[in-house]
């Protein structure tokens, strides 16, 4: 009996220890998925600034070139 105790014991101790461990990876890896959300979001963001410069850009070009025929038509 108290080998079988002792048995017990030692597999409750594994099971705790895998549990922590298991525990502060899911921490460590929800810290790391956050801070990838805020470059993402770094990101659509510069990603937005710079398509609106572009089609502004666009717009600013199509004014100041008219779009007329060559003169080989």
């Amino acid at each position: 009996m108290e080998k079988r105790m002792s048995d017990m014991e030692s597999r409750i101790v594994r099971l705790e220890e895998m549990v922590a461990h298991q525990a502060k990876t899911i921490e460590e890896l929800s810290d790391q998925l956050a801070e990838q959300w805020k470059v993402a979001e770094q990101m659509r963001a510069k990603l937005d600034r710079l398509t609106e410069r572009f089609l502004s850009l666009e717009e600013q070009a199509r004014e100041a070139i008219p779009v007329t025929r060559p003169p080989h038509y």
